[in-house]
This record gives C-alpha cells, structure tokens and sequence, in this order.
C-alpha cells in the first residue's frame, strides 16, 4: 500500500504512547503530516519523538491524561493559536477495564473506562471539530472493538463504551455530512498490544499480528482524499459496514 502523502498536515493522535496509537504515530510522520501526539507518559512520548524524528517526521508532544477534561478544551485553544486549523484526528486512546461481572464492577473503574472511551471523545469531538471545519479535509477517525456489537460475558464496562462510542461517533458524522469532514471508525480486531495481553493473558503473542499492520490503513483514512464517511472498516475481514442512511 503506497502511503498518501500528509505533507503540512497537522494530526491529532491519542494514546500514542504505546501500540497502535504509537506505531500510527510513526507512520503518519513518515508521510509527512505534523503528529500532535497526545498521551499520559513523558518518557514514552519522548521515545516516541525520536521514532518519528527517525522516519523523517515531526512531533509536539502533549502529555495529557484524557480525565482531565478541561486541559481538553484548552487543547483546542492551543492548537488553533499555533496551526489555526488541524486536518485529523485519531480518537484511539482507551481503557479496558476491568474484566469481570456487571455485578463486581466498581464505580471508579466504571467511571474510569467511561471518562476515558467516551466522554473525552466528545470533548475531543467539541473541541476540535472548530479546527478541522478550518482545514481543506477535516477527518476524524475512533478506534472501535467488535464487543460493541458481539457482546461476551465480563466485558460490560469496555463493550458499553465502545457502543456509546460507535453512536457519538455515527451522530457526530451525521452532522457534519454537508461539510468536507470525514469521520469513520475503525476496528482493528485482534492485535499484539498490552491491552490484549491483559484482556487475554493465556493467549500467545507470537500468533497475533503486530499492531504496526494496521498503520498504513489508519494513514489512508486520515488522508485528505479519503472520501468515505460515516462508516465502520473492519480490518481482520477489511469489510466496510455503512452507519448513515
């Protein structure tokens, strides 16, 4: 797959720190575009910086924990006041939780995994969405799970906010079809990250694909001649499932 060319792009990342936000990080700085890479951990980030550095890309690093929903809109502030615009948005930070019954959740890890999967999307979505209607072709993309839909005993807290979020993300691309932003979601299925380790800790790493595998679908749809919009890719089957009437 030949990568789109991102050059003077500016590109929101969340949860860059680490697997799929980390290796999409890399490779949309290899294609050209600036790489605005949002996560919790300072030295992770940094590392982060000289991978891209290495590729022949660029960084601002934002270490930011996605609870704090007002250091959020203050992002959209500074964004504008630097780039006074931004071209794309990689919604893919998320907390899995606890896995165990509906009845043994406990509210601040209830609280967590929903702050965290939902409501700093749509603080995200309120804060951004102002700066991608300034760029060209504004696209925005949300990592999704198929437990949003093929639900499975001990994962109500995770499979819950991915539904939510699969409809903030559909309503969100409702409402702006009539503008030049894009706005999809993506599910990776199954993937070599720390999340899967902890989700699955009897399975063997070595026979999952490495989260990098799916870099160069998540450039192709944050790329401003991408066109689909209000739809949800499926990578293991790459199948393409239209939300918008």
């Amino acid at each position: 797959m030949t990568s789109p060319d991102l050059s003077g792009r500016i590109v929101v990342v969340t949860g860059a720190s680490r697997g799929i936000g980390w290796n999409a990080a890399i490779a949309l700085g290899a294609a050209g575009a600036h790489v605005i890479a949002i996560a919790k951990t300072v030295g992770a980030l940094e590392e982060l910086d000289d991978a891209i550095q290495a590729k022949g890309g660029s960084a601002t690093l934002v270490p930011l924990d996605l609870r704090d929903l007002d250091a959020i809109d203050r992002l959209g502030l500074s964004i504008y006041e630097r780039w006074g615009k931004l071209d794309g948005f990689f919604g893919n930070a998320a907390l899995l939780g606890v896995i165990t019954p509906v009845t043994h959740l406990d509210q601040k890890d209830w609280n967590d995994v929903m702050t965290v999967n939902v409501t700093a999307n749509y603080r995200l979505i309120r804060s951004l969405d102002p700066l991608l209607r300034l760029s060209d072709a504004g696209r925005a993309l949300f990592m999704t799970s198929s437990v949003a839909t093929n639900l499975r005993p001990f994962w109500g807290a995770y499979a819950t906010s991915k539904a939510a979020l699969e409809a903030l993300v559909r309503t969100y691309a409702a409402e702006v079809a009539t503008t030049p932003i894009r706005v999809n979601l993506f599910d990776p299925g199954r993937l070599r990250t720390q999340m899967r380790a902890k989700a699955a800790p009897g399975e063997d790493p070595a026979t999952i694909q490495h989260p990098s595998v799916v870099a160069p679908d998540i450039v192709r749809m944050l790329a401003p001649d991408f066109a689909d919009h209000g739809t949800r890719f499926e990578f293991p089957t790459r199948s393409i499932t239209r939300l918008l009437d």
